[in-house]
């Protein structure tokens, strides 16, 4: 083994042992702060809510009943019934999936792209990091809602398509976090020493800065996702995201939450506290994350 390739090596040990340091950091943060324990407890349910839906919710969503229709909460119907005999307890839960699979399927789209941009344009600079970035620039200049709006209007309203509004809202500002990363990832000597020795520049990327830039990607991914559901349930409001008679949290508040506000506040309630709840949970979330994964804040504890 050359003296490059045994720094390298060296180097590297840290990255390869990263997770399970990360998971220990987060661990030891979660501990010590009772606001992100309950939050990991929030998500925890949510995730649960949404993938045993159908076992959860003690009737169909879609079920009609016109005779209990505007029913208050009760033993029966926790959550109420809406203006057509629908179980809003039923409905809340199945909006759960809807809203975190959006969410997701969004930010994991929108991370993804912006990873990449952000790889090609701290990695090599240059001509191509000036284009994409003034592209970036262009896009976020406009404001996020605004452009979400914007582009479900020229597509079509649907699920689909405010997931896809809502990743490009997501790219800029993921790019410049992976930027930066990646800038000062590439300045450590175990980089220069892959290049030495003749390293092709996707193994760098993907084997010795890739590594090393993760901990911001998850953070901002986590942060984005509460901001996500937000998005999607205001298109939905807006009647731009998922259409009637598919069970989502803005949709509910925009119909019969919003008709009957005096007659039935239950129906504007419960949903708009599951959104609170979630949204409030992924960002204490991704606090919690920055808090245990950022080197600053862990030498400042």
């Amino acid at each position: 083994m050359t003296p490059a390739t045994s720094s390298v090596a060296v180097m590297d040990a840290p990255a390869s042992g990263a997770t399970p340091g990360r998971a220990r950091a987060l661990w030891r943060v979660l501990k010590r702060k009772p606001l992100g324990l309950a939050s990991a407890a929030v998500l925890s349910i949510l995730v649960l809510t949404a993938i045993f839906a159908d076992v959860l919710a003690p009737y169909d969503p879609l079920e009609t009943q016109p005779e209990i229709r505007l029913a208050p909460p009760s033993r029966a119907h926790l959550f109420g019934t809406d203006d057509i005999g629908r179980d809003v307890f039923s409905r809340v839960i199945h909006g759960a999936r809807i809203s975190l699979w959006v969410g997701l399927l969004a930010v994991g789209l929108g991370t993804f792209a912006g990873m990449i941009i952000g790889l090609a344009c701290g990695y090599w600079e240059g001509r191509l990091d000036l284009m994409l970035q003034r592209v970036m620039d262009a896009v976020q200049a406009i404001p996020g809602l605004m452009l979400a709006l914007a582009i479900v209007s020229v597509l079509k309203p649907s699920t689909t398509n405010a997931m896809l509004a809502i990743a490009v809202v997501i790219i800029p500002g993921n790019s410049r976090i992976v930027r930066g990363a990646v800038l000062s990832a590439k300045q450590n000597r175990y980089v220069e020493a892959a290049q030495a020795i003749g390293c092709r520049q996707p193994r760098i990327l993907v084997t010795h800065i890739l590594p090393n830039v993760t901990a911001p990607i998850l953070i901002i991914a986590s942060i984005w996702l509460g901001n996500a559901i937000l998005i999607e349930a205001t298109l939905s409001f807006l009647g731009l995201g998922t259409q009637p008679p598919t069970p989502s949290w803005g949709l509910m508040l925009s119909s019969t939450g919003r008709a009957f506000m005096e007659q039935a506040p239950w129906l504007a309630i419960f949903p708009g506290l599951a959104i609170s709840l979630a949204v409030l949970g992924f960002n204490l979330f991704g606090d919690t994350l920055r808090d245990a994964w950022d080197p600053k804040l862990r030498r400042q504890g």
